[in-house]
């Protein structure tokens, strides 16, 4: 037998080598795709945080337009209340024309506010629509064409496109 030692080194893609070792390891494929993996589930886990901060300061944010938009229709409302309670010290004190006139001044100031925030009041004139208009009674009438709105028994109010209440009305048959 020979005194001379035999090395055998097997490369990860099957190749074999005689007499020679390799001088650096060859890339592990199983550790590569590991590191792979902990790269991507620590980009999705920053990106699903980032996310949620997103989520919590757009709701943050509604909540706080919410807010100003609350604060701004209440001081216009204020003054309409500082005349109701003028207009109910006038009715203990004065005649009734006073408090009738104080409480149109109200109305009046009401409506303004309102109107100035984008409410309006939907028009129950002609004919009959069912998606601005809501029939309580149809009752027959001369001289209307059936289908036409006969009398408003309560105005109805939309906000820009919505309908905030229908115009409750009574229908000719």
């Amino acid at each position: 037998m020979s005194d001379e030692l035999h090395i055998e080194v097997r490369e990860p893609w099957g190749e074999a080598t005689e007499g020679e070792a390799s001088a650096s390891p060859a890339p592990d494929p199983l550790a590569e795709a590991e590191a792979q993996r902990d790269e991507y589930l620590a980009d999705l886990q920053r990106l699903a945080a980032d996310f949620d901060n997103y989520r919590k300061r757009a709701l943050r944010d509604q909540r706080a337009f919410a807010a100003r938009a609350t604060e701004r229709l209440v001081a216009k409302l204020l003054p309409v209340l500082d005349d109701l309670e003028r207009a109910l010290d006038a009715a203990e004190h004065h005649d009734v024309a006073k408090v009738i006139a104080g409480v149109e001044m109200t109305r009046s100031a009401l409506a303004l506010a309102l109107a100035s925030e984008g409410l309006e009041e939907i028009v129950a004139e002609g004919a009959f629509d069912p998606h601005v208009h809501e029939a309580l009674l149809a009752q027959p009438a001369e001289g209307v064409e059936p289908g036409s709105i006969v009398q408003v028994v309560q105005r109805g109010y939309r906000l820009g496109d919505s309908v905030l209440r229908p115009a409750r009305v009574i229908v000719a048959e």
